[in-house]
């Protein structure tokens, strides 16, 4: 019976993708930070599945606690087979605005929270000449956002890590695949990193995600969970799920149109300054 390792298993995209694989007959463990949440998360999985649910806290930006993760499943399970990497922030506002101390919030939690898993990994993946690794990326990673620094930073990093970890670990048996959402419904808002070139700026910016989440056609975490379940069925390198496939399309094609129309959407109450004044 396999087992399955996912970041961010708490809630959302996490907590979806987890309840995928158990109802796969998978044995799951999760890890996120808040203890309450995971306890919650595997009570509801264990309601779902009759195979063994492990939650435990885990700071991914932490590697000795992600290395204490791993040989915990491992001790407990006695292998592990898949890992999804979900943990993560989002972020947006002008670029201006944002402290070094907010960088290194977002990027130390979507990307090194993701290198540390894989570090901690790979050496028992390259043993046994087998295993998965699933990085939920974005399609901030295919598509320059702009507002969206810090976020599209950490996300064109995990495409690349992705991509390059395909290429090196397919001949050892590893697969490797990324997966590339659009936005999607989740309670994500409340942790997300928001900043503005005004107070009324910042505070447009929580109004407008709140508004984009209410939208019905927005996708919801399970679209991502059947994303990331077909990608590793078929073995894919890459999915992108959804809407997403439409806004990587519009920016192959016509990226000037494109990125305009981003502009204008994530602008909001930014000023723009005439530069030659």
């Amino acid at each position: 019976m396999k087992v399955v390792l996912v970041t961010g298993g708490s809630e959302g995209i996490g907590r979806a993708i987890a309840q995928k694989f158990a109802k796969a007959d998978y044995r799951v463990a999760i890890a996120a930070r808040t203890p309450e949440k995971l306890v919650e998360a595997a009570s509801e999985l264990k309601m779902q599945s009759a195979n063994p649910v492990m939650p435990i806290p885990t700071d991914v930006r932490d590697p000795d606690q992600v290395k204490q993760l791993v040989e915990k499943v491992i001790a407990e399970f006695g292998q592990l087979d898949v890992l999804v990497n979900n943990a993560g922030l989002y972020s947006s506002g002008p670029t201006e605005a944002f402290s070094l101390e907010d960088w290194h919030e977002v990027i130390d939690t979507n990307l090194w929270g993701y290198i540390h898993t894989i570090h901690a990994v790979l050496p028992y993946f390259v043993a046994q000449q087998s295993g998965a690794i699933v990085n939920i990326c974005s399609i901030a990673g295919k598509v320059p956002m702009p507002y969206q620094t810090i976020y599209t930073t950490s996300k064109h990093a995990i495409s690349g890590l992705s991509q390059s970890l395909h290429a090196e670990l397919a001949p050892k048996g590893i697969h490797v695949c990324a997966i590339y959402p659009n936005i999607i419904r989740t309670d994500f808002p409340e942790k997300a990193v928001l900043r503005g070139s005004t107070p009324e700026d910042k505070e447009a910016r929580y109004k407008q995600l709140e508004q984009t989440l209410s939208v019905p056609f927005v996708e919801k975490p399970d679209d991502v969970a059947n994303a990331v379940w077909q990608a590793l069925n078929n073995q894919e390198s890459d999915r992108v799920p959804g809407s997403a496939k439409l806004l990587n399309g519009m920016n192959s094609v016509m990226p000037q149109l494109t990125q305009w129309m981003l502009q204008t959407v994530f602008k909001n109450k930014d000023i723009n300054r005439d530069i030659n004044r």
